[in-house]
């Protein structure tokens, strides 16, 4: 049967997987910017610093002694800060499944030149044996592979009797799946993501016990002043109060505010988090109606609610020819697969991103199916 050319489009058809689309409704008249042209050392600085820094915690529901921070460099920044800062005194467990994660594993043995590393790794679609993980071991992985679609299904393979530290990347994570913060040590994102800010800013969540490491553990390696989180042996406490290492735009910040404000409007945490999850089930009821679809990671339990990876079963140069076709109609931007992954589509089901939007962009992707196989 000929599927004729749909009629209706999406409102707002930017599906990337960062930076993401940003809130409904987003209007940037309507940010305070006060603070635009000013010092960030200024009080008025300080304090919209401290402000986004305390609302990220509240809003998350972060433990009592728990900090965070903002950094540079986007999550990227804030991972390779971690790793050069705290890796070292144990052995590391690395657990990976798609490119980042395997670009910190990379990092950690090409780079820091650490001996002692395991690695734990499953293919794009997969998630590995988890339960490898040693409690007596550093561990690092990533809770929402971004491009693979495959996200851990919860944190019970991290032992309550840990004496290592649990160093997370969950940068599509955060805001949109449930973390277990009290089995997280360091935790990292940034807020283009899942909240659809703007770029170059990383956020640390820091639990007490990897506070403990910075000040009781000094790397051989030298640090350069941009990943140096402590001062005589004490954490810089600044960092995490509202003095930033380096100058942050505080364009930026006013518009991670912006987000925060939304995420309190909607309900807070769990309502973005039932509104990802609620936009994922619009691609599943899709893919389980069209057979030359599929999910990336086929097991439900561990498929991401963010970064949606999907296989179709077009060559590559066909699933070149159907993204162009969709961008050309102004119905969906920016959805191929990561460069490293395998080759498919990538759709951004955040919370920022409407429902309504994903639905009216569904017709398209069968339209699009059925000219590049005609």
């Amino acid at each position: 049967m000929i599927t004729p050319q749909p009629t209706s489009k999406p409102a707002i058809p930017n599906f990337s997987s960062g930076p993401c689309a940003k809130r409904p409704g987003y209007d940037i008249t309507q940010l305070d910017l006060s603070t635009l042209g000013r010092s960030h050392r200024s009080k008025l600085g300080k304090d919209a610093l401290h402000k986004v820094i305390t609302d990220t915690a509240e809003i998350l529901g972060l433990p009592e002694g728990y900090r965070v921070g903002i950094v540079p460099a986007s999550d990227t920044g804030a991972m390779e800060m971690i790793l050069w800062s705290m890796l070292g005194p144990r052995a590391v467990d690395v657990c990976y499944w798609e490119s980042f994660g395997q670009g910190w594993y990379g990092d950690i043995i090409k780079q820091l030149k650490l001996e002692k590393v395991n690695k734990i790794s499953a293919d794009y679609g997969q998630l590995p044996d988890l339960s490898q993980v040693n409690p007596e071991n550093d561990v690092v992985f990533t809770w929402n592979g971004t491009t693979s679609g495959v996200k851990v299904k919860n944190g019970d393979f991290i032992s309550d009797q840990r004496q290592g530290l649990t160093i997370c990347d969950a940068t599509s994570a955060v805001f949109a799946m449930e973390m277990p913060w009290e089995k997280l040590d360091v935790t990292t994102f940034s807020w283009q993501k899942v909240l659809g800010g703007e770029g170059g800013h990383g956020i640390i969540i820091l639990s007490p016990r990897a506070v403990e490491r910075l000040e009781s553990y000094t790397p051989s390696w030298p640090l350069p002043k941009i990943f140096r989180l402590t001062a005589g042996g004490k954490l810089i406490e600044g960092i995490f109060t509202g003095a930033t290492i380096n100058t942050p735009s505080m364009l930026c910040v006013a518009d991670y505010q912006d987000a925060l404000n939304w995420i309190k409007q909607i309900g807070g945490v769990q309502a973005s988090i039932t509104k990802s999850l609620d936009n994922l089930s619009v691609l599943e009821a899709f893919v389980a109606d069209n057979s030359w679809i599929n999910f990336l990671a086929e097991n439900e339990q561990i498929r991401s609610n963010t970064s949606v990876c999907l296989s179709v079963e077009l060559s590559d140069a066909q699933i070149k020819t159907f993204i162009n076709l969709l961008a050309e109609q102004q119905v969906a931007y920016d959805i191929g697969a990561y460069k490293d992954a395998p080759s498919g589509l990538r759709i951004w089901c955040g919370s920022t991103v409407e429902k309504s939007d994903l639905q009216a962009l569904l017709p398209w992707l069968a339209w699009a199916y059925q000219e590049v196989t005609a």
